[in-house]
């Protein structure tokens, strides 16, 4: 008996000790087979892909890019990019004709556009919080927080002879 008190315990017999070292012989020579078969690969130029399909099979340009973007983390920036190249399905012809967007800033959400005349851009500003809706709608709850509206850019202020030093010229009138 064992020291606890119950069945005595068998020591391994020659069967038992057998079984053992064949497991461990296997589980060496496996080891040693998969060493040899990825030193086999690496001369041979790298891994080869098979009969069968697996994870280095080619792949569609279109499923590669879209794999790119979810990995990157750029579904945000991708998805605003699309919004400006759809830009006149989005505003309408019109407003697309007199203001396009310059950038978004992904921090802030905050989409910038420039408009050709200040009557544009007052009825973008206008129209500015149901364009954040209509745009959050495409591209997700909060994309878009603020559209910000620049002016037109006025014409180069030069100085000559009829110009009063520090007037602003026609400014706000231009366009």
């Amino acid at each position: 008996m064992s020291t606890d008190g119950s069945a005595p315990e068998k020591e391994p017999s020659g069967v038992d000790l057998a079984r053992v070292a064949l497991r461990a012989a296997k589980e060496a020579a496996r080891a040693r087979g998969e060493a040899a078969q990825q030193k086999k690969q690496a001369r041979r130029g790298g891994l080869r892909s098979g009969a069968r399909a697996d994870g280095r099979d080619p792949m569609a340009l279109g499923s590669a890019i879209n794999r790119l973007i979810t990995e990157r983390g750029w579904e945000t920036p991708a998805a605003v990019g699309g919004v400006m190249g759809r830009w006149p399905q989005i505003v309408g012809d019109d407003l697309a004709k007199h203001c396009v967007p310059q950038r978004y800033d992904e921090d802030e959400r905050v989409l910038v556009v420039q408009c050709d005349s200040t009557a544009w851009a007052t009825q973008l500003r206008h129209l500015a919080p149901a364009l954040v809706a209509r745009l959050n709608e495409d591209l997700g709850h909060g994309t878009v927080r603020l559209i910000k509206v620049l002016n037109p850019g006025g014409p180069v202020r030069r100085y000559g002879p009829l110009r009063a030093p520090g007037s602003t010229g026609p400014g706000d009138t231009y366009g």
